[in-house]
């Protein structure tokens, strides 16, 4: 077990909280980790790019003109793809692009990828953020405190008065931990786990 110092929002250390060795402490593995990125990347491709083959474009039913004696080359129709305003050959046509990865690979590239943030000092658990009304300013000055640009925010609730808060500000995400990902853990420089969601990810990873 290793021990994280746990803050509150005026930056005072406030106690201290258990980081299991497996989920915080292993080996990094950068092949599982470019694996389910790479899925998550796939799966949010829309995939509808679309081109028109020759049966798809309108027109050419007639022959542009008779086969032999005018000196040009055969045509049979207007819509052949060496015609500009022809069909397209090989174009891309709408798709799913996303595929699986066993469930093992994606915890053990959250495993690896929650370690690489606490071994760069790039972890941060909050006791809580309380926050009793909607204000921006606030939520910037405790991100001020910090030294906070490029965050990801781990909650252990919903909690509707801090998402709005930190809405106007750019390149701040928050999470619930059910929705910790490898993507958005990577995404941004630094990681703030809320002090209930660390067991809460701990139990969901070792189950």
């Amino acid at each position: 077990m290793a021990l994280q110092a746990v803050y509150d929002i005026n930056r005072n250390e406030v106690g201290e909280v258990d980081l299991d060795d497996r989920v915080f402490a292993v080996p990094v593995n950068t092949d599982v980790i470019y694996e389910v990125v790479t899925m998550q990347r796939a799966q949010r491709r829309s995939g509808t790019a679309s081109t028109k083959r020759r049966g798809d474009v309108h027109g050419g039913g007639k022959k542009p003109w008779r086969q032999k004696g005018t000196g040009r080359a055969r045509a049979g129709t207007i819509r052949s793809p060496l015609w500009k305003g022809g069909g397209v050959v090989f174009g891309p046509h709408p798709r799913s692009y996303s595929f699986k990865v066993p469930r093992k690979v994606r915890k053990a590239a959250l495993k690896s990828a929650l370690s690489m943030k606490l071994k760069e000092n790039q972890l941060i658990i909050l006791r809580e953020f309380p926050m009793e009304e909607i204000r921006t300013k606030r939520f910037k000055e405790v991100m001020d405190r910090f030294e906070l640009a490029k965050t990801l925010f781990v909650l252990d609730r919903e909690d509707t008065v801090l998402d709005k808060s930190s809405r106007n500000i750019p390149d701040v995400k928050m999470m619930r931990a059910e929705g910790i990902n490898v993507y958005d853990l990577l995404r941004y420089d630094t990681v703030v786990l809320m002090e209930p969601s660390v067991k809460m990810i701990e139990g969901a990873l070792l189950s």
